[in-house]
């Protein structure tokens, strides 16, 4: 065992922990957890936990479904709604790397995906770096079966309201995240009622992925404690914005932001401009893993600071890619914001694919096209063709159907991750198509 297993190991004693969850994400990114006693973790960290990959979703199939977890000791935090009292003993969580029987890493672990593709970027010289704005709604209580939710709140964008629940939950999440090493960068009330959005300070980014994991765990948690329902849905209103994770990426090649080009145009290095280009090129094969839901592409079609159409601009928040406005001397910050992300995605195998599409704009040597100075949001799809601005994938039938053929998609999520998403998505399409909605309902029953 190395010096951060025996840390956690005397950490364990020291702070009376009695349970230890083992964290890690199915193919969809449905957090799992199985919980182990402080006694059993030396033999974790050497051998892992068993457990029978069948029965996660994507994992494996009976005949092969034997799989370890193993815990990742620098990961290791102390649960801060369970810090340990008579009533709720002290609890830690670990996320795990999945393994099969033999030491080698499970293809189907989307933490592995990811670590693979930062692996390949590594070779290259360069390490990615991410910052996400996630937004989600607060709802009164638990959505009822066809009701629409009602929000905590009225506010808008921005707004300081009075005794706000809104700025109250926040104040508690927050708390908690810092509690658990993450740091949080700005908190504010979002323009939907009851829509909030916190932004996490950035970090490498397979650390920003189990963040986003433990930022929804705690978000829920907070949530119920207040006695409210916090969700990532994409669209949950047809008449407010939807709720997306815009992200801010930056590649480094040591210490030097390779972003980052002094005189040149936005301060944007060649790197930089082919590492969008790269996005760009790829931006429709990869929706299926950003926006991997169906009511994804309501919020894609919506407007609402959501992009629809594949370019980019200089602080142009139309634009699928945002070049933000340059600030002196600080040409660290240097960076680009991708627009399509929802927080409801898989932010491990949303990364991975996300890196792979800019490498592949780097390593092909892709050519930037022109950038969209209109307000993209306004112009005809007449307009939007002859400036040759391409439209996102329209629902997640079009995304399936883009995705089959990318060449890019299937090597980065591995074979089985591929196969195994694709199929989950073509169900989750036909059993949504064959939904007789309240839509149809409502406008159909007085008349025909």
């Amino acid at each position: 065992m190395g010096k951060q297993e025996d840390f956690v190991l005397r950490a364990l004693e020291e702070r009376d922990v009695r349970f230890v969850r083992l964290w890690f994400t199915d193919v969809l990114g449905f957090l799992k957890s199985v919980s182990v006693a402080p006694a059993e973790l030396e033999n974790a960290f050497d051998e892992g936990i068993g457990f029978d990959g069948s029965a996660i979703e994507g994992f494996a199939r009976v005949y092969e479904s034997d799989m370890l977890a193993h815990p990742d000791a620098s990961t290791f935090q102390i649960l801060p709604w369970r810090t340990g009292d008579d009533e709720w003993p002290a609890t830690a969580r670990m996320f795990c790397d999945i393994r099969m029987p033999d030491g080698s890493p499970s293809y189907a672990d989307p933490r592995h995906v990811l670590k693979r593709t930062l692996s390949a970027a590594a070779d290259k010289g360069f390490t990615f770096y991410t910052h996400p704005e996630i937004e989600f709604y607060l709802f009164k209580d638990v959505p009822g079966k066809g009701d629409e939710p009602q929000p905590v709140d009225r506010s808008g964008f921005f707004d300081h309201t009075a005794q706000s629940r809104g700025a109250d939950f926040r104040r508690e999440a927050i708390t908690m995240l810092e509690a658990m090493g993450i740091s949080v960068e700005f908190s504010h009330h979002e323009g939907g009622p009851g829509q909030q959005e916190i932004d996490l300070r950035y970090a490498d980014a397979l650390t920003t992925a189990d963040n986003i994991m433990s930022f929804r765990t705690i978000v829920r948690e907070v949530a119920l404690g207040h006695g409210i329902w916090a969700s990532f849905m994409p669209k949950p209103y047809t008449t407010h914005p939807g709720s997306g994770m815009h992200t801010h990426v930056s590649l480094f090649e040591g210490d030097r932001n390779a972003f980052f080009e002094a005189g040149a145009e936005y301060q944007l290095s060649r790197t930089g401009r082919q590492f969008i280009a790269g996005i760009l090129r790829h931006a429709s094969e990869i929706s299926v893993v950003t926006n991997q839901w169906v009511n994804s592409y309501k919020r894609l079609l919506g407007g609402g600071e959501a992009p629809s159409g594949v370019c980019w601009g200089h602080n142009n928040r139309s634009a699928m890619v945002r070049v933000p406005m340059y600030k002196p001397n600080k040409g660290q910050s240097t960076r680009v914001e991708l627009r399509t992300i929802d927080a409801a995605c898989n932010p491990y195998l949303a990364f991975a694919v996300v890196l792979a599409a800019g490498m592949k704009g780097i390593e092909e040597g892709y050519e930037l096209p022109r950038e969209a100075e209109d307000d993209v949001w306004s112009l005809t799809e007449r307009e939007r063709k002859a400036l040759g601005i391409a439209p996102l994938p329209r629902s997640l039938w079009d995304a399936i159907g883009i995705a089959e053929d990318s060449e890019l998609l299937a090597e980065t999520l591995g074979e089985h991750v591929f196969d195994f998403f694709l199929r989950n998505k073509r169900a989750e399409w036909e059993e949504y198509r064959t939904q007789v909605s309240a839509y149809e309902r409502d406008r159909m029953l007085p008349v025909l």
